[in-house]
């Protein structure tokens, strides 16, 4: 069974600018667990077939409109229904006026209440977003991963073959590291990966022979990155006389995580081999490709070696 990730209300609320009507306890031992998001239209009206009580609930000007126009009573039970059903919090948008038997049923039934002066869609569109990222699956990956010219590069290959020490010289021409030696990867989506540091070693760079550094603190804000969608995989390896090597870059190589496939390249790494402008043509042939572009197939039709053929 895969794990299941949460994250706290508090967290959320920070995020996402909720204020907070009613909570029954501190936010931070409030938790969401998934990244789906309701709008309780056909619940507020009886039909709870398909409800699922760990999504949050939404309220917009339509569900606040219909319960107004119900007398007290009924306004009362539907509301009950609904929250009696816990789900993890109630967002009211736009600041709508909130009616008072949903304030004393959330205070009844024990779920929070929280308001936001966003439309509905908005705080839909924006709160989906971030529990996506939160509550993706993830693993750590041993690697490093840098940020050039805006393509994300995922650096692997076995312990001291140099990953650090080309990123730093990346950094040096003016790109951006994101993380060293361990990558949390989140599958955000069927076609995008999320790659980020472990909060307790972002911007720290070990560089064997010196020690760790902290990147930031050394070259600057500009040196650093939050997360970016990995773009590819670079792997480094120790040149080998008898293996043949890919010359064109026509071999399609992928590297797969969490089910995603991403580009990937292999680098034969022997002295004298500039490594940071390698890496940084392979990222700009690689935005190219994504752009339409692939300087294989063209020299391919010129030398007239097309491979539709």
């Amino acid at each position: 069974m895969s794990e299941r990730y949460k994250v706290s209300l508090a967290k959320v609320m920070k995020e996402q600018r909720l204020q907070a009507e009613f909570l029954p306890d501190d936010a931070e031992n409030l938790f969401i667990y998934t990244p789906e998001i309701s709008r309780p239209g056909l619940a507020i009206t009886g039909f709870f077939d398909y409800f699922d009580n760990e999504r949050v609930e939404i309220f917009g000007m339509g569900e606040i409109s219909y319960l107004e126009k119900l007398d007290v009573a009924e306004r009362k039970s539907k509301i009950d229904d609904l929250l009696k059903r816990n789900p993890p919090a109630i967002i009211v948008t736009r600041k709508l006026d909130i009616p008072e038997e949903l304030r004393e049923s959330c205070k009844q039934y024990k779920v929070p209440l929280l308001t936001t002066p966003v439309m509905a869609s908005e705080c839909m569109a924006s709160l989906i977003n971030f529990l996506n990222v939160e509550l993706a699956p993830r693993i750590t990956q041993h690697g490093v991963f840098v940020d050039v010219y805006g393509e994300g590069v995922l650096l692997v290959g076995e312990s001291g073959i140099g990953k650090s020490e080309t990123a730093i010289e990346l950094v040096k021409r003016g790109h951006r590291i994101i993380a060293d030696d361990a990558v949390v990867i989140r599958r955000v989506s069927s076609r995008t990966l999320l790659g980020s540091s472990p909060d307790n070693i972002r911007h720290f760079v070990e560089l064997r022979g010196v020690g760790v550094v902290n990147a930031k603190n050394i070259f600057g804000m500009g040196a650093v990155k939050e997360a970016e969608k990995i773009d590819m995989a670079i792997e480094l390896e120790y040149w080998d006389p008898n293996r043949v090597y890919d010359r064109l870059g026509n071999g399609d190589e992928e590297m797969e995580i969490l089910g995603n496939k991403i580009p990937k390249v292999t680098i034969p790494i022997k002295p004298g081999r500039n490594m940071a402008i390698i890496i940084e043509v392979a990222a700009m042939n690689n935005r190219q490709k994504k752009m339409g572009y692939n300087a294989t197939e063209e020299l391919l039709r010129r030398l007239g070696m097309d491979q539709d053929e």
